[in-house]
């Protein structure tokens, strides 16, 4: 009898079908098992497309995603991987304020003319904290208060108004939990973010929404006076956008800068806080908001228009914010 030949009555049996009457075929005959390929070519071109995708800007997401250290459909704007967030927490908005907020802090600043309210981003372990030029501009006085309630006195170190950045230092502060500066070349438009500030004096506020947009050019005032007269009346800080101004006027002098837009919800006192990745990664420092015109501070309040300083913009700026820039 043949090898393909078989008697007449047997069935013909389908490839995971077993015939216990029939001979198995000769052992040079089968292809590999299933779970044989699977663990060789089928995994390597799995692990391709992941290092493919990889080399557009995610290269975190690629890593952890191969060793199973994201939930499916997270996604990841820094371009270096970071454990931020909890396993169990990755990819939730839960998780990411449970591991950022306390890197986030309220600042109290008072000036000749008034006081202001912000936010502000640990950078160190011994206190330097980021935040808007505008929140801390001509203060003689600051006070800064951690997500855990411990207040501490600051001082202005640098400033760079035409990015609208500054670096303060706590005084006597020793093992804070700095936070992890992202990469904001990789953000892409659509991506989940969560902001953290304390808006109206709310510390360690939470909000989450998307990317909006990318590039925008914001045009915010230089004047420091000019700034904290419309804050004082709740209008937050003025800015341009597209022709139009918002949030009173900006005055004469102003910077442009290219900013992430986000619609979190940000509201006045969240300038100078964190917007932030699925990872726990800093990709941008809020500073603008949106507000209806005319609105006092009992009724200004999101309108999902906010602005992001980028968080590369930032690490391009601190050696000379470090230096003792200013102006």
């Amino acid at each position: 009898m043949s090898e393909n030949s078989r008697p007449s009555g047997v069935p013909e049996y389908g490839p995971h079908q077993v015939n216990p009457e029939w001979p198995p075929p000769p052992v040079h005959a089968p292809a590999a098992p299933a779970h044989r390929r699977q663990r060789g070519p089928a995994k390597l071109l799995v692990a391709v497309a992941i290092v493919a995708a990889a080399v557009g800007g995610t290269t975190a997401y690629g890593v952890q995603e191969l060793t199973g250290g994201t939930s499916a459909g997270v996604t990841a704007s820094s371009a270096a991987g970071t454990d931020v967030v909890p396993a169990s927490l990755k990819g939730t908005v839960a998780g990411v304020a449970k591991a950022v907020s306390p890197s986030i802090v309220e600042i109290k600043a008072a000036s000749s003319s008034g006081s202001a309210t912000g936010s502000g981003v640990i950078v160190t372990e011994d206190g330097e904290v980021v935040t808007n030029s505008h929140v801390v501009a001509g203060a003689s006085q600051i006070q800064v208060r951690t997500n855990d309630g411990k207040s501490y006195s600051a001082r202005v170190v640098g400033t760079d108004s035409s990015k609208d950045l500054a670096l303060i230092k706590l005084e006597d502060a020793s093992g804070l939990k700095a936070a992890t500066l992202g990469d904001s070349d990789g953000v892409r438009v659509g991506d989940q973010v969560v902001a953290i500030g304390s808006p109206e004096g709310l510390t360690g506020t939470v909000t989450s929404g998307i990317v909006s947009a990318l590039d925008r050019d914001v045009t915010v005032s230089t004047d420091e006076s000019q700034g904290q007269q419309q804050q004082q009346r709740g209008g937050g800080w003025p800015f341009e956008f597209g022709g139009q101004e918002f949030n009173g006027d900006t005055g004469g002098s102003t910077t442009t800068y290219k900013a992430i837009q986000t619609d979190a919800s940000l509201n006045p006192g969240n300038s100078g806080g964190a917007l932030i990745d699925m990872n726990g990664d800093i990709i941008g420092i809020n500073s603008a908001m949106y507000a209806p015109s005319g609105a006092e501070s009992s009724t200004a309040g999101s309108v999902g228009l906010g602005f992001a300083i980028p968080v590369n913009t930032l690490k391009a700026d601190l050696p000379d914010l470090r230096a003792g820039a200013g102006g």
